[in-house]
């Protein structure tokens, strides 16, 4: 009898296996049409492959939920030529979505934000489990607060590979708010010489972020914003005392941008082997947007075993800027590599506190600057230190 049983257990978790793989599909589209009716359509499992060619923006799905291991994926039908979703005030916004995958898609030409995701206003409930891979996000504004990639209310989601290049010279290539568990990593984001805005903004009670091995070139005024100003009625999901903590940049490639780093209301981040390579102004920035009552003051930052190379004519304050309402004594520096290039005798930079075994004035002997090459040559006094993966194209 208890064989019998088991026999009928595995018989049925079998059909329903089955049943869920019967629900997943490829769906092949061709105009903004056949996508509404795909999506609508959608079940775990499915994958919306978009033809080649241009769809009209200002698309809008909500509650598309795939499942473990059966994510619903929005792809190109030929990564070789991936469709563009061309204009709108947002070229595509998703809203309380789960185990969901966009690929190879092109979004351009949006008033307002290029791939806009968030919770649906229900910040109990957050979109999660979501990979973004291999995106191109362009020409989106061009001014005021617009952005690329802008999160809000998204846990557990990853970003590969994407493409951002010309976001609101008041917004983010990525701006992410009240998010969580998340990986930015192989992205590319450029703003342009002198066009404000940030690269990667975490704000608005963001936690446990990971920014590794992405490419800034000009990245807008602070390539990576640890923090913000957010108001109180948008954080998620609520005021915790803080505008992001537990934030981790590592291994990225800054070209540009008037500061690279900036800590601004953030309790607790580390910036560790980055490569800073002529920064306008600033190597970092240390803040306080955020002063409601209860806020801590921006603190705990870490700043190790980055390569930091600049011009004294592009250099201000000792290369850090420290404003009012924080707490620059609970910042720690180590092992970073000071460099200027026309004056070395200049390098040494003004920190808040004493740094650990730094290297001062010593040419880190990059390969090819000039060429996109930041990776070091043999015998180089910086090895061990500044980015590695990132730095080469």
């Amino acid at each position: 009898m208890q064989q019998i049983s088991r026999r009928i257990a595995v018989c049925v978790a079998l059909l329903a296996c089955s049943a869920a793989l019967a629900g997943a599909a490829d769906i092949t589209v061709r105009d903004v049409d056949g996508l509404r009716r795909a999506v609508a359509a959608a079940r775990p499992g499915t994958r919306i492959l978009l033809a080649p060619g241009d769809y009209r923006g200002g698309l809008y799905f909500a509650n598309l939920r795939g499942a473990p291991g059966q994510p619903i994926v929005l792809a190109a039908a030929d990564p070789a030529r991936p469709p563009r979703l061309v204009g709108g005030s947002n070229c595509l916004q998703l809203s309380d979505v789960a185990y969901l995958e966009l690929r190879h898609l092109v979004l351009t030409g949006a008033s307002g934000n290029g791939l806009n995701i968030d919770d649906g206003g229900t910040f109990a409930t957050p979109s999660h489990h979501l990979i973004l891979r291999d995106l191109t996000v362009t020409q989106i504004g061009p001014s005021g607060n617009r952005d690329g990639i802008k999160l809000s209310g998204v846990t557990d989601f990853r970003i590969e590979r994407c493409t951002l290049r010309r976001w609101g010279d008041g917004g983010s290539g990525i701006d992410m708010v009240g998010c969580h568990r998340g990986v930015i990593t192989g992205c590319t984001l450029a703003q342009g010489e002198g066009i404000g805005g940030e690269g990667i903004q975490a704000k608005g009670g963001t936690t446990r972020i990971v920014i590794r091995g992405n490419r800034f070139e000009e990245a807008g005024g602070r390539g990576v914003n640890l923090g913000g100003s957010t108001g109180l009625a948008f954080f998620r999901p609520k005021v915790e005392g803080y505008e992001a903590q537990e934030i981790r940049v590592e291994e990225n490639l800054f070209v540009g941008c008037q500061a690279p780093i900036a800590f601004v209301g953030v309790d607790g981040a580390v910036v560790r082997r980055n490569t800073l390579y002529r920064p306008r102004k600033w190597a970092l920035r240390i803040l306080q947007e955020t002063t409601a009552p209860g806020f801590v003051p921006c603190r705990n930052g870490v700043f190790s075993e980055n390569i930091i190379v600049f011009r004294s004519d592009a250099w201000a304050e000792g290369g850090v800027n420290i404003g009012p309402n924080t707490a620059p004594e609970t910042f720690r520096f180590a092992r970073n590599v000071w460099y200027c290039e026309d004056r070395p005798e200049r390098s040494r930079p003004s920190l808040p506190t004493a740094e650990e075994q730094p290297l001062i004035g010593q040419d880190p002997q990059f390969r090819d600057p000039a060429a996109g090459d930041f990776s070091l040559r043999p015998g180089s006094p910086a090895a061990g230190r500044g980015a590695s993966v990132s730095a080469r194209r």
